[in-house]
């Protein structure tokens, strides 16, 4: 936008909602803002004849009493004292605050506007006013104050302070004052001091940076109508906006909107709209947009090229992509980093490996130096490939030539060694990787611990947990579950338990993961007792219990042969966590039917039936196949009394 001169403005506002631009569809509910603007340009001096703004809220103190008070107790007086404070050299307002502790509770949105007002002619003294305001009496600006002290910093050409203030003024008017409308608020309080149209594009910009991007569309769209033309990289900031949101009907709005009222893109504007177009799905109407941009006089440099080429590789259309690339050569557009790692990534996506890694070689030929991303894109491939012998050699080769790998790096290649049950390469390639002084992340090391456990090699993965402890690294509960669980699968309880004496010491609280593991692994070893105690450490410490512990429980004391212990522990389980797990009442009626005779099995299925168990096609037939057993002994011993 021009900066304007100093205008002698009559101003009309107008404010309707139904009125519509030409290229605004009449549906559209946001207002229309309309200026008649009669103006005559005068010499460039700094004072301007601008309408006053009305302020309902602006009546004198008329009390004639005032008067009779010292100045720094008359209300009256507040602007000027503070003004005349801010016109010292080395001005300390805290001093002022003291001298005018009792003028304090009158000022207001107003008082401030005045001081702010006052000090127009140096951003400094009303930069360190309103902070002062803000910072130190803790009070809260209204959106008039922060209009004027924007407009204030844009025609002093402090946009960076401006922008800053404009997005605390979008974040107060969001979340405390949403009925206030910030660019009619701008437009109302510019008639009381100097302005510059930049402003209007310093709030697109910071709609844009609050990712308020219908806010910034509404914004170009309502400034556009009043007569204000925003820059074109206003323009471009909304359209990469409104790219990233995906709106693509929206940027093309944009694009006819700045035809429309004379604003030329340029080069980023014709990019960005390629990438849109390129999102959009639709070839040909990238090759028209193409042709649109010659006629305009632009030529497509590398990044859009690069756009295209990236979108045909996404689409497997390599034939297009690598014709495109030979385009370039012949516009004299030479392909970079990113064109060449673009096709590299479409080619192992289609498979062939061989293929991109040649290409690499031919992009180190032609003296473009490979990154980490183009490294990781052939790594990635090998290492889907079951190829880690050329992965390694990449690596190598990666950090031979200065370039450090990262997480990614590092991470997919020992997944690769991972998925081919490799885990002691990879720990190999762990142990030189801090070699080369390359960091290694935690994300890797839980890896391969887990990785470890999962194969029931513990200890393994106990070393290497003790070795990377002492840099510092801690292991989270996670790591510590699925050390456990490696542990008592392996039946080695002694050395689990020391593991979640040693989380107790960390004050990692214990999960139903923990208790599950341990609890399983003693009731199988026959010490149920121990494992009960761990079940009420558990209640106590708020986890409550889940049915696979219930049968680890009842399993193990039918297992020991303790039938009341199973079956008080089956009725508790019922009535205090309403956990009724028929796998654990069937095994606890096949220990009963087996051990005992028909009518104290079925005195069990009424108690536990009471409970709330009920018997299912399994109970049935193991109650009758103890009642068979139990006749069958019963006839054998009757035989042989007879005899």
């Amino acid at each position: 936008m021009r900066r304007t001169s100093v205008y002698s403005l009559n101003r009309i506002l107008v404010v309707s909602n139904n009125s519509a631009s030409p290229t605004k569809p009449p549906s559209q509910p946001f207002p229309v803002i309309k200026f008649v603007l009669q103006s005559t340009f005068c010499s460039s001096s700094s004072s301007s004849s601008f309408l006053q703004i009305i302020d309902s809220e602006s009546k004198s103190i008329s009390n004639s009493l005032y008067q009779f008070l010292p100045e720094t107790r008359n209300p009256n007086n507040l602007v000027n004292l503070i003004y005349a404070k801010l016109k010292q050299e080395n001005t300390h307002l805290a001093l002022l605050h003291n001298e005018i502790k009792g003028l304090l509770p009158h000022l207001g949105a107003r008082e401030i506007s005045r001081v702010l007002l006052r000090c127009q002619s140096d951003c400094s003294s009303a930069l360190t006013f309103f902070n002062w305001v803000k910072d130190d009496l803790g009070l809260k600006h209204s959106t008039q104050n922060y209009c004027i002290i924007v407009h204030i910093l844009v025609w002093s050409r402090k946009f960076w302070k401006a922008m800053q203030l404009l997005s605390e003024l979008i974040d107060m008017v969001t979340n405390v004052s949403p009925n206030d409308d910030i660019l009619e608020s701008l437009v109302l309080y510019r008639g009381d001091c100097n302005w510059d149209p930049v402003i209007f594009d310093l709030l697109i910009k910071a709609y844009v940076k609050a990712n308020m991007i219908q806010e910034g569309f509404r914004t170009f769209r309502r400034t556009a109508e009043v007569g204000f033309v925003p820059s074109v990289i206003a323009c471009n900031r909304l359209l990469n906006g409104l790219m990233r949101q995906r709106c693509v009907d929206q940027c093309w709005e944009v694009y006819e909107e700045m035809g429309r009222i004379g604003i030329h893109p340029n080069a980023y504007t014709f990019n960005i709209l390629t990438h849109v177009l390129c999102k959009d799905e639709d070839g040909n109407k990238v090759n028209e947009f193409l042709e649109k941009m010659e006629e305009e006089g632009f030529d497509p440099d590398v990044v859009t090229y690069n756009t295209l080429i990236n979108s045909y590789c996404r689409k497997g259309r390599l034939e297009d992509a690598f014709y495109l690339c030979k385009i370039m050569y012949r516009r004299g557009v030479l392909p970079d980093l990113f064109s060449y790692t673009a096709l590299m990534k479409g080619l192992c996506k289609e498979g062939k490996v061989r293929e991109a890694h040649q290409l690499f070689h031919r992009m180190v030929h032609r003296g473009i130096s490979p990154d980490t991303v183009s490294y990781n894109t052939l790594i990635c491939a090998y290492c889907k490939e079951g190829k880690m012998r050329e992965s390694r050699s990449l690596l190598y080769e990666m950090i031979g030539h200065g370039i450090c790998p990262d997480n990614f790096t590092c991470w997919i290649i020992l997944e690769g060694y991972g998925n081919e049950g490799r885990l002691l390469s990879a720990l190999n390639l762990v142990a030189e990787l801090q070699r080369f002084g390359v960091q290694v992340s935690k994300y890797i090391y839980e890896y391969l611990l887990v990785k470890l456990c999962q194969e029931n090699r513990p200890f393994a993965a106990r070393s290497l947990l003790e070795r990377i402890s002492q840099n510092g690294y801690v292991p989270g509960i996670n790591v510590y579950n699925e050390l456990i669980k490696a542990l008592c699968n392996c039946d080695h309880v002694a050395e689990a338990l020391d593991l979640k004496a040693e989380m107790v010491n960390y004050n990692i609280k214990l999960n139903l993961f923990t208790y599950k593991a341990l609890i399983s692994c003693l009731c199988k070893i026959n010490r149920s007792v121990e494992a009960e105690s761990f079940m009420e450490e558990m209640v106590k410490s708020g986890v409550p219990p889940d049915p696979p512990i219930c049968r680890a429980l009842v399993n193990g004391y039918c297992k020991e042969g303790d039938i009341q212990k199973a079956e008080s522990l089956l009725g508790f389980f019922a009535k205090e966590f309403q956990i009724f797990d028929t796998e654990s009442y069937n095994a606890l009626v096949k220990v009963a039917s087996e051990n005992a005779d028909a009518g104290t099995s079925m005195e069990l299925l009424d108690r536990m039936q009471k409970v709330g168990f009920a018997p299912n096609g399994l109970t049935c037939k193991l109650m009758i196949g103890g009642i068979w057993k139990a006749t069958t002994l019963h006839k054998h011993k009757l035989n042989v009394d007879c005899v």
